[in-house]
């Protein structure tokens, strides 16, 4: 009567003691938002909304998302929770492949390595908000220049205003207040990329910080940062919540609300919009990352992903546009007090975080509050995705070695990535570490994405086998994928990604940071990170063909590409079907076999009975134990 079973029917367990579970369902649902939800939400979507056309960027924007998002989304949940195994282990499905597994993890150290430094940087205006008056409100402190213009330097009544909005207008040197301790003081920017100056002492603290934070949140793996989640995906909306309340009381709002809402229909029909709205969507949801997989390779083998993707994709896009309101609310707000534009006050990514956004706090009453809650929330929201990159690269070295050794000393393994991760982070804490920063997010995870996702559409739907697929689906969930993803998986998003793909060597520019343009060794550097997670698949699969049985290059290439004895459900109470063993072990099916072997005799079926039954029986245990 093991795991709930009655006599005669196969054991219930649908939990992987060897690996471990979530504790529960909802659990996952929230990693996953956490992991989806994150700064591109808040810093990157309104901004693109805004540039494209207003309201009329939502319509690509959700027509991308239900084509190619949700469908990647579903796509990968079902192939990490199918074999229950991170993102190298997967790919026992086409052994020839396994170099998108090492792509995926590079670009999952490269977004490891910056995007912890983010969070530290909000750690940092997180620590010195606490304070009465915020340090970048005034031109008074030692690190302004006399081209400093603050608005709050002087009482801005309509003269002042008309004063100021004249000096905007006519000097291009004017900076805020906000923006000189973002340059002057708190990275001390140097004026190349090249020379990296000093570390930063007070942002490298903050970093220690961080990585710490990440450690001791996933110190028991999925176990310890199932229970985090609770607190770290929700509070989020809580904080967004207070600040659109705060943000739609006051003057202006509702000019920036408009500024961010108004469609431009004319827009709808250039190609750049929609190439942004496919890309927002792809990045956004964080496909080709491994970190889906390997969040859905924890679930329990019944559990229904095809209803959690749909869920987290909608609430991740959702989140984007009602950050939109946020944003623009204060930057309304902003506009209305300057007097000017909102177009002179918007602003995207670091920018927006760490200038516009806290110089427009500065107006607001009790402003080192509204400041606390912003930078908590941005804490948070990089958190959330932070957990699900180291845990992506910890499951794939734990799998990878796979002996009961490492699994006990999973700890120690999240130590050592973590570690490695804060020494390799120590540069983007100098006065040039924000170069590099940007150089990162522009280059190590961008076109590689998108070329490493349309290689594993490739590799499932046409290698493996689109029809294998589907079964495995049905196997798992009770139901094939409905008919609308299978269409998706196998034409319209490798469509949709080729079209990004093109779409981003297209509009290729080469990276700058306000005036300062990026020299050409900086730029190659940039393109080796891309190619370095690329350049994995062909060198693996060149690899896997040279040591593949066969006589010719065709056999050695089926060999390769052809799925590995031990791809499947992970837990032997799944294997049925085409993944029950190759033997059966039970006296029936043996007698079943009997009939389609007519030139034997029945006294010699009949002698051969028992003992195959008693075999049969002592392997039933065997694999049962």
């Amino acid at each position: 009567l093991q795991n709930g079973a009655v006599p005669g029917e196969r054991g219930k367990q649908d939990k992987s003691v060897k690996r471990g579970n979530w504790g529960n369902q909802i659990e996952f649902v929230l990693t996953s938002v956490g992991y989806a939800v994150g700064l591109g939400n808040v810093w990157r979507f309104p901004y693109l909304c805004y540039r494209n056309g207003g309201g009329a960027f939502m319509f690509p924007y959700f027509i991308m998302l239900v084509f190619c998002g949700i469908p990647l989304f579903f796509m990968e949940l079902s192939f990490g929770q199918f074999a229950s195994q991170g993102c190298l282990g997967v790919w026992r499905v086409s052994p020839m492949f396994k170099g998108v597994g090492y792509g995926m993890m590079v670009v999952s150290t490269y977004i490891g390595i910056y995007y912890n430094v983010v969070i530290c940087i909000a750690f940092y205006y997180f620590f010195v908000s606490m304070t009465h008056v915020l340090p970048w409100t005034y031109c008074s402190n030692p690190w302004n220049t006399p081209d400093c213009v603050g608005v709050l330097d002087r009482n801005l009544s309509s003269r002042a205003a008309l004063n100021l909005t004249q000096l905007l207008n006519t000097t291009q040197k004017r900076t805020s207040p906000s923006e000189e301790y973002w340059r002057r003081y708190v990275l001390n920017l140097s004026d190349d990329i090249g020379n990296l100056g000093e570390v930063r002492l007070p942002l490298l603290g903050c970093l220690g910080v961080s990585w710490v934070v990440v450690f001791l949140c996933l110190i028991k793996g999925v176990k310890s940062s199932g229970k985090v989640v609770y607190f770290t995906a929700t509070f989020p909306y809580v904080v967004l919540t207070i600040l659109f309340v705060r943000g739609i009381t006051l003057e202006g709002a509702l000019t920036g609300i408009m500024y961010y809402l108004t469609p431009q229909w004319d827009k709808i029909l250039n190609a750049k919009v929609w190439g942004d709205a496919a890309s927002q969507i792809f990045y956004s949801l964080g496909c080709a990352w491994g970190g889906l997989i390997t969040m859905a390779s924890y679930n329990k083998f019944h559990n229904n992903c095809y209803r959690d993707s749909i869920i987290i994709s909608i609430t991740n896009c959702a989140t984007s546009v009602y950050a939109g309101f946020v944003i623009f609310s204060i930057l309304g707000f902003m506009a209305n007090h300057l007097g000017v534009d909102v177009s002179k006050v918007a602003d995207h990514g670091p920018g927006l975080a760490f200038v516009a956004y806290p110089e427009a706090l500065t107006l607001l009453p009790i402003s080192p509050l509204w400041s606390i809650l912003f930078f908590f929330m941005l804490i948070l929201l990089g958190l959330g995705t932070q957990f699900c990159l180291l845990e992506t690269l910890v499951t794939a070295i734990v799998d990878e070695v796979g002996n009961e050794w490492i699994i006990r000393r999973k700890t120690f393994v999240t130590l050592g990535v973590a570690v490695a991760g804060f020494l390799l982070g120590v540069p983007l804490t100098t006065q040039a570490g924000i170069y590099w920063l940007l150089l990162m997010d522009n280059y190590a995870a961008s076109f590689s994405l998108v070329v490493i996702s349309c290689i594993m559409c490739v590799a499932i739907m046409y290698i493996y086998g689109y029809r294998n697929y589907f079964k495995d689906i049905e196997m798992m969930l009770g139901f094939p994928p409905p008919l609308f993803f299978q269409i998706c998986w196998r034409f319209i998003s490798p469509a949709i990604i080729f079209f990004i793909l093109v779409f981003t060597v297209i509009q290729y520019r080469p990276i700058s940071y306000n005036e300062y343009v990026y020299p050409t060794w900086a730029i190659s550097i940039g393109f080796l990170m891309a190619l370095s997670s690329v350049i994995c698949i062909p060198i693996y699969a060149i690899y896997k063909v040279c040591r593949s049985e066969g006589d010719t290059l065709l056999e050695r290439l089926k060999n390769a590409t052809k799925a590995s004895k031990d791809w499947g459900p992970a837990l032997p109470e799944h294997r049925s079907g085409r993944y029950a063993p190759a033997f059966s072990p039970s006296t029936e099916s043996h007698l079943e076999v009997q009939p389609l072997q007519p030139e034997k005799g029945q006294s010699e079926a009949a002698a051969a009975s028992p003992v195959q039954g008693s075999n049969g029986s002592a392997h039933s245990q065997d694999s049962r134990l």
